[in-house]
């Protein structure tokens, strides 16, 4: 490369990292005194969420590992702990996107910080005091229900107190639906393996009661099997869990330094540019036929978007704020016709379209490195600690037998593989509803329904049919008690 060509482009990053330091900086100078000060605490906070969340839910990868004796307990939440922020940090931010977007963010931006704040304590404050609660006494609740519950009482709040969109139902929805199905997917799924298991391993070693084993550690392919299933859950829970404190984390910034990350930081500018040329590139061919082509619309948003380069290419607050609502109306408009065979029918033009879009929303949809570090430690070393309450539940209480090895390692590769796919389509799943329902499922695959104990699974079940009402209820409340004194 020549010597001056490299010097142009370490002049360039190091002029776009001055950049950047200096949006930041007057980003952070906006703010007032309590402003700062607050947006610190709630970033204490949405780290201490994920904390209380690694703690709470690190049963779930490490009960089977622990009661069939592969692994010693010491070394089993480390080794999960670790997994879980590997999770984080290489799992991508789908399912935080799915969280960020239940609250109408495109508004918080523009709203006031008191407001703002009032937002972001109800949702975090009532869903750490819930998973501490049911972690005290126990009980295995999910964090997922107790995060969406408390986001949806916030969201309700805003909405009786000023109207305009609080909850963005139709992704609601789609969580909803995801956390009511998976729980009975994982049972059912749980007991017709183990019926497979039972009629095709002949190696009946992998069915005994580990006790049997004069409490030793299990031969070495069964170990390899259940550490690897713990591996896995270990990894997906980062993946799917952690990223919902990606999200919170990403709500603060963009609700309360928006002149900084209202759009990806970490990109030139000068790349949406690129974007659109690429997108305009792909259509110059496509001919709307008249005004009433179901394209026509999306496509004049693309003149649109074209025509505003110059302001969009802005470094000032407003213009960054009003950039990202500019790109997010026009992929609301562009992202159907993406699947329709109608629009680009040539394979290159729409490939090269897709690719055009995909640059596009490297802008809005993201999360900065600094947020996904800070929540893989928190949920990493939160793993490490606290874990004996619900293990002991997991592993004693909700079957009458003890886990047997083949029952460990179908229950978590089960919630592995769901957890896994959930988060692939960035629908967020509780690790610890699919894991639970899995051994009881277990359980009741070894020795029928008489096998499960019912006052364990009547509390599993009432924590996971209060877990929304009781969330919602309390952010609501803290809404508008933190709107009385805000």
């Amino acid at each position: 490369m020549p010597q001056f060509q490299l010097n142009s482009i370490i002049y360039g990053d190091c002029y776009f990292l001055k950049t950047n330091l200096l949006m930041l900086q007057q980003a952070l100078a906006e703010l007032s005194t309590t402003n700062l000060i607050f947006l610190i605490l709630a970033i204490i906070a949405v780290c201490a969420f994920e904390f209380v969340n690694g703690f709470h839910d690190t049963a779930n990868a490490v009960a089977t590992v622990i009661y069939t004796k592969s692994l010693k307990p010491l070394t089993a939440v480390i080794w999960s702990g670790s997994w879980n922020f590997l999770g984080v940090w290489l799992g991508g931010i789908a399912v935080a996107m799915s969280i960020m977007n239940l609250l109408p963010v495109a508004e918080m931006m523009t709203m006031s910080q008191g407001e703002n704040i009032t937002i972001v304590f109800a949702v975090l404050l009532t869903a750490i005091s819930w998973n501490i609660a049911t972690w005290f006494l126990g009980i295995p609740c999910s964090s997922s229900h107790t995060m969406i519950g408390s986001i949806l009482g916030a969201g309700m709040g805003f909405f009786w107190v000023h109207g305009g969109h609080g909850v963005n139902w139709h992704k609601a929805q789609e969580i909803g639906l995801s956390l009511l199905l998976s729980p009975a997917f994982g049972f059912s799924l749980v007991i017709l393996l183990l019926f497979l298991f039972k009629t095709f391993i002949k190696n009946k070693a992998i069915f005994k009661d580990p006790s049997q084993n004069n409490n030793q550690p299990p031969p070495l392919w069964i170990r390899f099997i259940l550490l690897s299933t713990c591996t896995l859950v270990s990894f997906f829970h980062g993946n799917n869990d952690g990223q919902k404190g990606v999200g919170i984390m990403m709500i603060v910034l963009l609700a309360m330094l928006p002149g900084y990350y209202a759009l990806n930081p970490e990109i030139k500018m000068e790349k949406l540019e690129l974007a659109i040329t690429t997108m305009r590139e792909a259509t110059k061919q496509y001919k709307v036929d008249g005004i009433f082509d179901p394209h026509h619309e999306a496509l004049s948003s693309l003149d649109e978007l074209e025509s505003e380069i110059p302001l969009l290419i802005s470094k000032e607050k407003g213009e960054r704020v009003k950039t990202r609502k500019t790109i997010q109306a026009f992929s609301k408009k562009i992202k159907p016709l993406l699947n329709d065979p109608e629009f680009l029918p040539e394979a290159d033009q729409k490939k090269e379209f897709k690719r055009g879009f995909s640059m596009l929303k490297d802008f809005t949809d993201y999360a900065p490195l600094e947020a996904i570090l800070l929540i893989s430690l928190s949920l990493g070393f939160g793993t490490m600690i606290g874990w004996k309450r619900i293990v002991v539940t997991i592993g004693e209480k909700i079957g009458k037998t003890h886990l047997t090895y083949a029952q460990g390692a179908i229950a978590e590769l089960v919630a592995a593989a769901t957890i896994g796919l959930s988060s692939g389509y960035g629908l967020p799943v509780s690790t610890t509803h699919v894991l639970s329902s899995g051994i009881a499922g277990s359980m009741v695959g070894m020795g029928g329904v008489k096998n499960l104990q019912k006052s364990t699974i009547m509390t599993i079940a009432i924590a996971w049919v209060l877990t929304l009402p009781v969330t919602f209820i309390g952010a609501l409340g803290f809404y508008y008690l933190f709107q009385w004194i805000l």
